[in-house]
């Protein structure tokens, strides 16, 4: 039975080998980041996590508790930070952190500081490197996201991801996020559209993604940026690291009508009012079919059981209460959202690692962790030297890294969740 967080001992979910961690409150990715190669599925440890003591507590806006907290895992004692936020409380919202453009990064602190949240953790995996000559990392994240009620982008190909393995049954397209109902939610966004000219309809298997599945056609708008679009048609929906196709096209769209046809993939600011179609094999087909004057009208949307205000991409690790199965990861800093069985709790955590005060977990361990403090459904998000929390002191110009960054500074990141006072962003 899943009790509140205030108390001198909390009894928590029973771990995956029968033991009980207790919950006290004191009184007053191995490479989880997204440079690391998918791993190989197999069963959860038998152990989550050993006994969580709650160190210190902060009210830190309005319906959102600020709470540090100490464990033990396989990689030894863990350190880290648990932000609790009441999405009942009309005082306080949750939005998507994110810098200007899709193809870019920037700080947890400095996008929080810009957009003016009060607290904020890092997002979802990104296209951190590439070792293919000539083709830029775009820095985009890989699941979807949605900003405002606005789809921003969709995810990116299974096996064109970053991180850690699915598990059994999940997917890329998975997001922790709000609905309109200012409810949490864990759950699926797909993207539907099509690009009609005449009688001629094209799915639409992209938006603002840095991998187009193989034989797909995607969208690139203003808020893609300026990095080269050419990584959209590298790898397939299998590996990641396979070349890049040369059966490519690509064309300009302004105010609905076709401008310009290249067979060649580019880059450059797309300006506002313009829409760039890129085609891969059977998508470049298609798009060779048009001719500059056609007239092409594109649509699409995310779409899912949920109406969602705000949604980050996120690799589901609790589903129900129940831990998913794991891939196959040692100890490491770790970034996570919980949402609660009601959805009216949203839970977000990082567990430090990689030093001698904090080994990390794994991720059965924060999926454990994450059931423990009241989440019912749960996603991993980038760790490594991605996590980051950040909190902002009241009548402070910029928020504080609570945290300690596994590379000893701040990783620049694709995006993150924040935390806002009434008012502010989501």
């Amino acid at each position: 039975m899943r009790v509140g967080l205030v108390g001198l001992v909390i009894v928590a979910g029973v771990g995956a080998a029968g033991a009980v961690p207790a919950f006290a409150d004191a009184a007053g990715a191995d490479g989880a980041g997204s440079g690391e190669r998918a791993g190989t599925r197999v069963p959860p440890p038998p152990a989550g996590v050993g006994e969580v003591r709650f160190t210190s507590v902060e009210r830190t806006a309005p319906g959102v508790t600020f709470r540090t907290f100490e464990t033990s895992g396989a990689g030894g004692r863990v350190r880290g930070g648990l932000l609790d936020v009441d999405l009942d409380d009309r005082r306080v919202s949750v939005g998507l952190l994110r810098p200007p453009l899709v193809a870019a990064r920037r700080t947890v602190s400095g996008m929080a500081d810009a957009q003016g949240a009060v607290a904020g953790v890092n997002g979802d995996f990104f296209n951190i490197a590439e070792t293919r000559p000539g083709v830029a990392a775009t820095g985009s994240s890989s699941g979807p996201e949605v900003d405002g009620g606005r789809p921003l982008k969709g995810a990116v190909p299974d096996g064109q991801r970053f991180g850690p393995a699915l598990p059994p049954g999940a997917s890329g397209e998975s997001v922790v996020g709000v609905g309109a109902d200012r409810r949490g939610h864990v759950a699926r966004l797909r993207l539907t559209g099509t690009v009609r000219s005449g009688r001629t309809v094209v799915p639409l298997r992209g938006l603002n993604q840095y991998a187009l599945p193989v034989g797909g056609v995607g969208v690139f708008q203003r808020e893609w940026g300026e990095v080269s679009r050419a990584r959209a048609v590298c790898g397939t929906d299998d590996e990641r690291g396979a070349p890049c196709s040369a059966d490519t096209a690509e064309a300009t769209v302004r105010q609905g009508v076709v401008r310009a046809l290249s067979a060649k993939v580019g880059g450059g600011a797309i300006p506002a009012g313009t829409t760039v179609l890129v085609g891969r094999e059977k998508g470049a087909a298609a798009l060779r079919r048009l001719r500059v004057g056609d007239r092409v009208r594109v649509s699409y949307r995310l779409s899912g059981r949920v109406r969602f205000r705000f949604a980050v991409g996120g690799s589901p690790i609790l589903r129900d209460g129940r831990p998913l199965d794991a891939a196959a990861t040692g100890p490491a800093p770790r970034t996570a959202a919980g949402v609660s069985r009601d959805g009216r709790r949203l839970y977000l955590v990082v567990a430090d690692g990689r030093s001698a005060d904090s080994g990390g977990l794994t991720l059965a361990e924060l999926a454990d962790l994450l059931g423990g403090v009241g989440a019912d459904d749960a996603v991993n998000l980038d760790g490594g030297g991605s996590s980051t929390l950040v909190t902002r002191d009241p009548g402070a110009a910029s928020v504080t890294v609570r945290n300690v960054p596994a590379d000893g500074t701040e990783r620049a990141v694709a995006n993150g969740i924040g935390v806002f006072r009434a008012g502010g962003p989501g």
